[in-house]
């Protein structure tokens, strides 16, 4: 039995809890196809309504999954705060996201009954209970999130001093890697310490280029997304903006990396003393959900000159022992060290068998010469060895 488009549509209409969400073009196709006075504006009113559906992955079901996770309203925000939900608003979350299951559940029989017409563009569907599917991820909130934060694992503050999703994440899984398995270990195990609320340290991730720091970084974020982690990107020019990233995250129930990448600094830079402030825990730069981990090619983040040596500062070697320390402020450094050619030719021959490359003595010789051709050998030059293979 069709059902009837027409309830569904006036229940969109009075939308007070999930007003943003039908804001989106997918209920603003659905709506134009309702309001259509002919039958020729409707039937490209459904076409744009299937091409929405179809830009979204292609099941109704989903999509309308998807744009509800990532609705910030009262109700979700007002759960995640365990603070009590006023009777009202539960009220009219309940009803809403019923309405919203009729809506998910449509088939593509419900448009051809009301069109009288076949043949359409079909999409996918099931049947869905969403009171019962937003219930299930409140009770999990610490690992599903809402917001932005629902559907993405990576995000970037932006200049203009928002939180953005990096749409094109990289997805480099944990499996990607061959070698430094002491090393990334370290770093995974700080991190499930974290989420699983024990004590957890910032993390500098320091060596030679190419040994896969940054890699590491977000493979573990990509790994422990299901379990509620999600990694923030900052640029080392705004560290100064640490506080506000902070303050904008602190209310979540997720757990974040506050992820910087190539970390330096010279002597005089403002940055370093924001830095400073947050990894000594400070009550105006630090949130309780969230960790730094930083990678840099230097042991010593901050980069020093013999005139810095033979300064004027009256008390020389204390301002010196203040920036030499800072990544003593880390509470775990882990040091990724060039390879040597035994590790390097190990990395060159699990990432060949990895895409059925034969390893043997000839390409074991040409690994060498292609990493001495570059001047160094580090899994970065590995990779490209084996790239160029294919």
């Amino acid at each position: 039995m069709a059902k009837d488009l027409g309830k569904i549509y006036d229940a969109f209409c009075t939308t007070a809890v999930f007003c943003e969400t039908v804001e989106k073009p997918l209920f603003r196709y659905f709506e134009r196809y309702m309001e259509s006075e002919t039958r020729a504006e409707k039937m490209r009113a459904y076409g744009k309504f299937v091409a929405e559906i179809y830009a979204l992955g292609g099941s109704l079901t989903d999509a309308v999954c998807r744009l509800l996770s990532e609705d910030e309203n009262v109700f979700v925000k007002t759960a995640a705060r365990e603070e009590p939900v006023k009777a009202c608003i539960a009220q009219a979350t309940k009803a809403e996201l019923t309405a919203f299951s009729a809506f998910a559940s449509l088939t593509l029989a419900d448009f051809e009954a009301d069109l009288k017409e076949s043949g359409l563009p079909a999409f996918e569907s099931k049947p869905i209970d969403l009171v019962a599917y937003y219930s299930e991820r409140l009770k999990n909130i610490e690992r599903h999130g809402y917001g932005i934060f629902a559907t993405n694992g990576m995000f970037r503050f932006s200049d203009d001093k928002q939180i953005v999703p990096i749409r094109a994440a990289d997805k480099i899984p944990m499996s990607h890697f061959v070698g430094y398995e002491r090393e990334r270990q370290a770093v995974v195990d700080n991190t499930l310490s974290f989420l699983q609320g024990k004590p957890a340290a910032n993390v500098l991730l320091y060596g030679d280029a190419g040994a896969g720091k940054s890699s590491t970084v977000k493979a573990i974020a990509n790994k422990y997304f299901d379990q509620g982690l999600r990694l923030i990107e900052i640029r080392k020019n705004q560290l100064c903006h640490l506080p506000l990233v902070m303050e904008k995250i602190a209310q979540n129930p997720l757990k974040f990396i506050l992820f910087i990448d190539d970390l330096s600094f010279q002597q005089s830079d403002d940055d370093f003393s924001m830095l400073k402030a947050a990894l000594e825990g400070s009550a105006s730069a630090r949130a309780e959900n969230c960790l730094l981990y930083a990678t840099s090619n230097r042991r010593h983040i901050v980069r020093e000159t013999f005139a810095d040596r033979e300064g004027g500062d009256v008390h020389r070697n204390d301002t010196l022992q203040e920036t030499l320390s800072l990544s003593e402020r880390f509470g775990l450094t882990v040091y990724f060290s060039k390879p040597d050619k035994k590790l390097y030719l190990e990395i060159v021959e699990g990432l060949a068998k990895r895409k059925g490359i034969a390893f043997d003595a000839d390409v074991a010789t040409r690994a060498e010469a292609f990493a001495l051709k570059r001047g160094n050998r580090s899994a970065r030059c590995a990779e490209q060895f084996v790239d160029s293979l294919l």
